[in-house]
């Protein structure tokens, strides 16, 4: 069961299938409740269509079997950075030391080609922030909310197993599994063993 509100789950599918028409071998995009209230680190964005033509390039990379990153997902590399400029996707200065070519703005054509996709899934972007920043002593929040059930308490970093990591509660995990947009496997909590017991590790990233 989808985390994602349904609207925003509907403008995310319809962003990424208009990259999908560019670009047929782009898999699809199983999990879009892993994009939704989070930056990247790694990425350095915040949600916006920008960010999803970044997931592409992963996904396509997933696709065509290359390698684009290394130290756990973080640095993006030279084979990233192609498949990017395939996508209409630049990067001006020289890698940075710790994220490499991660940092890549949408070029002036493909401005062009997606404006009116990427000013869509901004409007519902904008709605859904709206929505859920609306907290006064007049609403009503629900169990969930109030007891922090679903989406509050201790985040804790899951992996997959082509390295990448995400920070999640375990409540929401438990819910449905989040798949990996480049390897296609689900997002496990990473665990430790200490003193005979195996424990979560929390999110350091």
């Amino acid at each position: 069961m989808s985390t994602t509100p349904p609207v925003l789950a509907a403008e995310l599918a319809h962003a990424w299938a208009d990259i999908q028409r560019h670009h047929p071998e782009l898999p699809d995009l199983a999990a879009p409740e892993s994009l939704i209230g989070e930056s990247s680190s790694a990425c350095g964005h915040e949600l916006s269509f920008e960010r999803l033509l970044h997931e592409a390039v992963h996904g396509i990379a997933a696709a065509r079997g290359v390698r684009d990153t290394s130290r756990a997902g973080r640095y993006h590399n030279r084979r990233f950075l192609a498949i990017a400029e395939e996508l209409g996707l630049d990067h001006a200065e020289d890698p940075h030391p710790s994220s490499g070519f991660s940092l890549v703005t949408m070029n002036a054509e493909a401005r062009r080609r997606y404006r009116p996709t990427a000013e869509r899934l901004q409007r519902a972007l904008k709605a859904h922030l709206a929505a859920t920043a609306t907290d006064t002593k007049r609403s009503f929040r629900g169990p969930a909310a109030r007891h922090g059930s679903s989406g509050g308490g201790v985040r804790v970093k899951a992996v997959c197993e082509c390295g990448r990591n995400v920070r999640v509660v375990p409540s929401v995990l438990a819910q449905a599994p989040i798949m990996c947009g480049a390897c296609k496997k689900p997002f496990q909590i990473a665990e430790t063993t200490v003193a005979g017991k195996t424990m979560a590790v929390a999110a350091s990233v």
